[in-house]
């Protein structure tokens, strides 16, 4: 259909579901090899997606001779771009802020091109891309076809529909939402405070294991990964205050397994195209949906199963309900193995290794009668023993031999207990009812009419903007357009900064932004909490407003 028309196209399918084959095929069969000049562009969000889309295209055009890609992005010296550019290449892939320098030098001209495809636009303008993207398409011509590629359509997006683009067809894989079939969803039940042992297990229990690590801050990140490489593991961390080449370091080293496991951040792990991970681990839980769909999209790529495990504390509950109920998905609810468990675990799979290898027949004679030698004091028993000796002294890196798995016992003692004392209270307070129905019926007429009251709470909420002495005022710039409301905006308050409910006061959530009263003993340091945090792709600031 796109091969031999000039129209415009939406897509909209979750990452890794095969989008650059549909876009890219079609778009190389479009390319007039005797023009001599460029003739399609291809906006990417990341350096690494630009990257893999131009190898991939690169691939697809083996056998068209005379077909020439360039991918330009940040990170990379922008004079050899430049020269690059002087030869004809017919398709460009471009990160937003590099083309823009490009196009400000007059290094590249996008007068002539006729296909123009926008890959993971959700993406970019997460990203804060939407203005460079608004140039650049100014400079490309109208009659242009536009292909743009989306997980989500998002208001911003139709926007770019509507002003960019002429009665798109639109073709959707699946729902917007939807999750990859062939992962399986897990969570475990357990304190904040065990969560870096029972990761240590996980990992343990799997040697082979292959993994991102999703946590909330970069900060978290970096402690998570300097925390498991003093003990061993091969991890490392990636956020977005890495340069571009400590950035491709730690990639180059996930990519030729030197690493088996990397830490990120929601932002710094887009592009990340790895389709041997077996892992994506929910070190902290996101607060939206897609984002979890983007997350555990890591795994199970081509074809392949994965497993996509959630680290659950008693607050996050909630959030493992929503998610089954708004994704369709079900989570098992699994074990944090024991100590004892991953010693069988893995002695069992160095037992079978150990029975399924093959003798060497070009081992030396006389360098296998030497090692018999070494050996011919030890009986059977004994040279197992020591093998195994020697293999469980690589099992298991630190941690008593405790079950790290909570049940929710107190919560329901806690319930029950609750339940009592709520009971005694309903009694007392149904005979303070019956002691004085008479005089309530009495005080009535003195109640404030129905408008009486409508025009207090108007009052009430006008008084926000003039808090009491003792209270103090903060701005947060996130509000309903990132689906927040008072209630998940007092718990993320609570759970960031550590100040209880009774600490925090009135709470306003308007469009782009939020205000909240603090008691003033509590506001001190507040915004220090909240540093390093990104929501949605935007870095959270809190400040005195």
């Amino acid at each position: 259909m796109l091969v031999n028309q000039n129209i415009d196209f939406i897509g909209l399918a979750q990452t890794g579901t095969g989008k650059t084959a549909a876009f890219g095929l079609p778009l190389l069969e479009s390319m007039d090899l005797s023009l001599n000049h460029t003739q399609a562009l291809v906006l990417a969000p990341t350096r690494e997606l630009g990257q893999q889309i131009a190898e991939q295209l690169k691939a697809f055009s083996k056998y068209k001779r005379g077909l020439d890609t360039l991918a330009v992005y940040g990170g990379a010296p922008i004079q050899g771009q430049i020269r690059a550019l002087k030869s004809t290449r017919q398709v460009i892939i471009a990160t937003p802020g590099r083309l823009m320098d490009l196009m400000n030098r007059k290094a590249i001209d996008l007068s002539n091109i006729t296909h123009m495809v926008l890959d993971e636009a959700d993406e970019m303008l997460n990203m804060g891309f939407k203005e460079d993207i608004d140039e650049i398409l100014k400079f490309t011509p109208k009659d242009k076809a536009t292909w743009l590629f989306s997980a989500t359509m998002s208001k911003d997006i139709r926007r770019i529909v509507e002003n960019y683009m002429t009665d798109p067809q639109e073709v959707q894989v699946g729902r917007k939402d939807e999750v990859n079939k062939n992962i399986k969803h897990e969570y475990v039940f357990l304190k904040v405070s065990d969560k870096q042992e029972a990761l240590r297990r996980f990992i343990d229990l799997e040697p082979d294991m292959r993994g991102i690590i999703f946590c909330r801050t970069k900060m978290d990140t970096q402690e998570l990964s300097a925390d498991l490489r003093k003990l061993g593991y091969g991890i490392d961390a990636i956020h977005g205050d890495l340069t571009q080449n400590a950035r491709d370091k730690v990639m180059g080293l996930f990519k030729t397994h030197a690493i088996n496991l990397l830490a990120a951040t929601d932002v710094a792990a887009r592009g990340i195209d790895v389709k041997d991970i077996t892992h994506v681990i929910h070190y902290s839980l996101p607060d939206d949906s897609e984002y979890y769909t983007h997350r555990s999209g890591r795994t199970a790529r081509a074809g392949q199963r994965g497993i996509s495990l959630s680290l659950v504390s008693r607050k996050d509950l909630s959030k493992v309900k929503y998610l089954s109920r708004n994704l369709k998905i079900e989570f098992e609810k699994i074990q944090v193995p024991l100590q004892s468990d991953i010693k069988e675990a893995r002695v069992s799979q160095w037992a079978a290794r150990l029975s399924a290898t093959e003798l060497d027949d070009k081992v030396p004679a006389e360098l296998l009668e030497r090692v018999q030698g070494e050996f011919e004091s030890l009986s059977k028993e004994e040279l197992i023993h020591k093998l195994l000796s020697m293999e469980m002294a690589k099992i298991g890196k630190g941690g008593a031999d405790r079950d790290l798995n909570e049940t929710g016992k107190d919560r329901r003692d806690r319930s029950e207990r609750g339940d009592r004392n709520q009971s005694r209270s309903d009694r007392s307070d149904r005979r303070g009812r019956e002691r004085g129905e008479r005089g309530d019926r009495r005080d009535r007429r003195d109640r404030p009419e129905r408008g009486e009251r409508r025009d207090r709470k108007e009052r009430s909420d006008r008084s926000f903007s003039q808090p009491d002495g003792d209270m103090v005022r903060f701005m947060m710039n996130i509000g309903k357009k990132e689906h927040v409301n008072k209630s998940n905006l007092l718990r993320f308050i609570c759970d960031e900064s550590g100040l209880t409910k009774s600490q925090i006061g009135d709470i306003q959530v308007q469009d782009r932004r939020s205000y909240f009263e603090v008691s003033t003993d509590a506001a001190g340091n507040l915004p220090s909490k909240f540093k390093d945090i990104d929501i949605n792709g935007r870095l959270l600031r809190v400040v005195k407003g």
